[in-house]
């Protein structure tokens, strides 16, 4: 799935043709401020976003804004502060602000000062449930709200995924350089993890034509029974947005043209228009539009057992299990080499050492050997992490 973030620049550049090159404005070195986030009105924390565009044909693909001041302003002239909580990365701890004033953000660069629009706050109503259905080819998970009141009719999600990873071979051993020992495999299992990634499409949906503000199997995401994330436990949270008329249009005229780009022959993107504008220079383009309001989220489990049994096909047919030996004489010598420093020992000679996985022991003897891999093959911690979210059950 295409990320939206790396389209949005050629969507402010990009102009309808029939032939097909790489227009100037394409490659100029133009770099516009992207804002991203939402101001938090409850109290969960608010956490915005600033980078800057990349020229599409730069190596760099993320560019973020760091050393930034912001704040959120209210339109009774109140000022909470946003702290830089990692590069690029704007935080502040629950804000609970009143309902009903109006907010907007200001942004300071090191050249720049940037400011939204004043607007009322949006809070969205309570996720009903999350759901999941199962497909011949994967699965589909939805999403259900409604609104009592008939007040919000414009939402849009987002959603984080986490599941549980193996690697291809279980590790009892591991070397300390010079030996191999026994692994704590209470505290250093690289076996069994858990990876995660964010939502990269842009979730819409609308209730305005309806006569009840409800919304039904909203779409979320689906999952082909292929993918890995379903080989034995997986997660989703999923969070609710309530949205302006306004900022609804500009979410769903992005979703559109970035939805657009597969072709240069496609038709020319519209025009994006935010509510984040520049008081340094007014004609800068500014990509972003920040919302006020709560955050409502779910979260559900959907373990493999609760799945048909699908074909198991993420084992790597390029992960083998070597055998190494303390002794080993090759063919045609009669010296024997120590296999395990060559191979698995990095301060013994092992120069792309391998991770130990089983002692060779004969019955009733010490090991004569080890079986190993390569680190992608038995270490999970290499795509993810071996700590338990706190989520997690």
């Amino acid at each position: 799935m295409r990320n939206w973030k790396t389209s949005i620049f050629i969507l402010i550049l990009f102009t309808g043709c029939k032939k097909l090159y790489n227009p100037p404005t394409i490659t100029a070195p133009n770099s516009y401020l992207v804002v991203e986030g939402v101001i938090n009105s409850g109290p969960d924390a608010t956490t915005i976003k600033l980078s800057h565009t990349v020229n599409i044909a730069s190596n760099i693909t993320l560019n973020p804004v760091n050393g930034a001041v912001l704040t959120v302003e209210s339109d009774q002239s109140a000022v909470y502060p946003l702290a830089e909580s990692q590069i690029g990365v704007y935080t502040a701890n629950g804000l609970n602000l009143d309902n009903s004033h109006k907010y907007r953000l200001r942004i300071k660069t090191a050249n720049e000062e940037y400011l939204s629009d004043f607007v009322t706050v949006e809070n969205s109503p309570p996720i009903d449930s999350v759901n999941f259905v199962i497909q011949r080819d994967g699965l589909n998970i939805y999403s259900n709200t409604h609104d009592a009141n008939n007040n919000t009719k414009y939402y849009r999600w987002d959603y984080e995924e986490t599941w549980i990873i193996h690697s291809q071979y279980d590790s009892f051993f591991k070397s300390n350089g010079d030996d191999v020992v026994q692994r704590d495999y209470i505290n250093d299992q690289i076996y069994t993890c858990w990876t995660s990634t964010t939502s990269s499409t842009i979730i819409l949906n609308s209730s305005a034509k309806l006569a009840r503000d409800v919304i039904v199997n909203n779409p979320i995401i689906f999952i082909p029974s292929t993918s890995e994330k379903l080989s034995s436990k997986y997660s989703i949270l999923v969070k609710q947005y309530a949205l302006s008329g306004n900022a609804y249009a500009f979410w769903q005229n992005l979703k559109k043209n970035t939805e657009q780009l597969g072709s240069i022959f496609d038709a020319q993107p519209s025009q994006i228009s935010g509510n984040i504008h520049s008081t340094t220079n007014p004609s800068e383009p500014v990509i972003g539009y920040i919302s006020v309001g709560s955050v409502s989220s779910a979260r559900i489990f959907i373990a493999n057992q609760q799945l048909p049994a699908w074909a198991d096909s993420h084992n790597d047919p390029t992960c083998k299990l070597d055998t190494f030996y303390f002794k080993y004489i090759p063919p045609g010598s009669t010296t024997p080499i120590n296999q395990v420093d060559l191979h698995i020992n990095y301060n013994k000679g092992a120069t792309n050492p391998e991770i130990p996985v089983l002692a060779i022991s004969p019955p009733g003897s010490p090991p004569i050997g080890y079986t190993a891999s390569e680190p992608v093959c038995v270490d999970c911690t290499l795509r993810g992490t071996n700590v338990k979210p706190s989520f997690w059950k």
